[in-house]
């Protein structure tokens, strides 16, 4: 019985939130991610994930703050295309619970990330016959470390746009053949 499963893109996504004008949170999301997980409900701690996100996929719900988003005063999209993740080591944190720790790679630079991981779910049979699992990982990034340090400092004091990033990853997961 084979332990691949593959990110079903269409009920997966990468949001995340940053304050602006150091008042509010900004949303946006990454509608096209991909990749594959090696596991084994009964050695969680023996998984294997590898997933990519699609940079020119982001969407805040304004074009021109998206375009900005894409430029090389941020992601730069044209030169790196893709969001990377590789785990590393995972722990068990109690049942459906795991702490996930791998390289996360944005803007051309790799730094290490610990994912908050509720889950795998249970799994479950769809109606057409594939098995799923889901899963939310959380963390919280600084986009400085990334080399994204672009910012506008305002009148009033402080800058426009937040340092420290909140990811929240939902992923259903179709088990392999």
């Amino acid at each position: 019985m084979s332990n691949q499963w593959i990110i079903d893109a269409s009920h997966s996504a990468a949001h995340f939130s940053v304050k602006h004008m150091m008042i509010t949170n900004v949303r946006g999301e990454f509608q096209k991610l991909d990749g594959t997980v090696t596991f084994d409900p009964e050695s969680p701690e023996a998984a294997q994930i590898e997933a990519s996100i699609d940079v020119a996929s982001i969407n805040t719900r304004d074009e021109k703050r998206d375009g900005h988003l894409k430029s090389g005063d941020f992601l730069d999209a044209e030169k790196f295309p893709k969001i990377s993740f590789k785990s590393k080591t995972v722990k068990a944190k109690g049942k459906e619970h795991l702490t996930v720790t791998g390289d996360l790679t944005i803007h051309g630079v790799s730094k290490e990330v610990v994912l908050d991981v509720e889950g795998p779910s249970a799994a479950s049979t769809d109606p057409f016959g594939n098995v799923r699992v889901g899963a939310t990982a959380t963390t919280k990034i600084k986009r400085d470390e990334f080399g994204m340090v672009w910012n506008a400092a305002l009148e009033t004091g402080g800058v426009l746009v937040g340092n420290e990033v909140s990811v929240t990853i939902d992923i259903s997961l179709i088990k392999q053949k």
